[in-house]
């Protein structure tokens, strides 16, 4: 009997959800959307820079080192300046994301094999970028200098340095980026559809006969539960195939170790929601909430800043953050084949915020029938 009563509420909320056509091209289109947008347009890479190059010096050296930058693909344009003036008018109105300046002396340094002086002026407004940028040119000037005569001199006393990349040998970002918004996007459908489902039926008034109806409180979370994450698994199988057939993103690990943690991640994300919904008199308060609290688990997440960066007294409030296990759960079956052992420790807290905020919701839905 129970049964019976729990189906029937689960087949209202996906009809609820489903039946309406602009809700369900809302549930399929917007995250198909977002994953093939975010997948090219969310990067942490700089290309396409403009740079400006203030030359003082007239030896081989400098024409060589300006010759080298321009033939990076990094670099879209170099401009040449006549002043520093010049340099200072580029960088103010952002005309350029950095700008060289090569010394007056700076082929006869190398041809002396004393130090020679370049100056990397670079916009701080874009701290990130210009310190990647400062990077690229750093590359290009160790490589000019392997090249001088004291250069050549002292290369067979070098120490080569080989650096390889493990798990993303050609360094794709959208290794990266995919397999992260696989967690985030469902985070964000999951988050809204479930933040929304005791708050619309407050605003039709049905709410009110789901609690005078024979479902008990455990039912009720049930019904609530169950029909989100079955939207939510739907999505992450097709950001799943999106990821390896579109982006071609390798999938070592197994998929049985990402759909199992995914049910855990699912269950704790619509418990976030239906502790939400449960607060919310409206479906404008339960939209706001779960903005209120999606934005923060972004940024805490470790998905775009390592967690290890944040201040001491910030670190702690991951902890209560699910997006922040899942993502290490999906990078590493998609490019690690992460270990069971890995995954099971990573579970075992979506676990926890799950049991957290049924419980929370569960409470809240029993003082409505008071």
């Amino acid at each position: 009997m129970w049964w019976a009563r729990l189906k029937a509420l689960i087949v209202k909320e996906l009809l609820a959800v489903l039946r309406d056509p602009r809700a369900r091209l809302i549930l399929v289109g917007p995250p198909i959307v977002q994953l093939l947008v975010f997948a090219y347009a969310a990067t942490l890479e700089v290309k396409n820079v403009d740079l400006m190059v203030l030359n003082r010096d007239s030896g081989h050296w400098g024409r060589e080192l300006v010759q080298q930058i321009g033939g990076s693909p990094t670099f879209r344009s170099i401009s040449l300046a006549n002043s520093p003036n010049d340099v200072r008018l580029a960088i103010d109105s952002q005309r350029v994301l950095a700008a060289l300046e090569i010394g007056p002396s700076f082929s006869r340094d190398i041809e002396a094999g004393r130090p020679a002086e370049v100056q990397v002026i670079l916009d701080g407004r874009r701290s990130n970028a210009s310190q990647i940028v400062s990077g690229y040119l750093s590359r290009i000037i160790g490589a000019l200098a392997a090249e001088t005569p004291a250069g050549e001199h002292a290369a067979p006393m070098a120490v080569t340095v080989e650096a390889r990349n493990w798990f993303n040998p050609n360094l794709i970002y959208q290794w990266f980026m995919v397999p992260n918004l696989v967690a985030s996007i469902a985070l964000l459908i999951g988050l809204i559809v479930t933040a929304l489902s005791v708050a619309r039926e407050r605003e039709l008034g049905t709410f009110d006969q789901l609690i005078v109806s024979p479902l008990r409180t455990h039912e009720i979370l049930l019904g609530k539960l169950i029909p989100p994450m079955m939207i939510g698994l739907f999505h992450i199988t097709i950001y799943i195939l999106a990821a390896v057939f579109v982006f071609v993103v390798p999938l070592r690990g197994s998929l049985f170790l990402l759909y199992g943690s995914a049910i855990f991640y699912l269950a704790a994300v619509v418990g976030v929601g239906l502790f939400i919904s449960a607060l919310s008199m409206t479906q404008q308060q339960a939209i706001l909430g779960a903005f209120l609290f999606m934005v923060p688990a972004m940024l805490l997440s470790g998905f775009a800043t390592p967690i290890e960066n944040m201040p001491a007294w910030l670190q702690p409030v991951t902890l209560v953050n699910p997006l922040r296990y899942f993502l290490v759960i999906v990078k590493g079956v998609f490019l690690k084949d992460l270990p069971v052992a890995e995954v099971a420790r990573q579970t075992v807290p979506l676990c926890l915020i799950a049991v957290v905020t049924l419980s929370s919701a569960a409470w809240l839905f029993r003082r409505r029938l008071e």
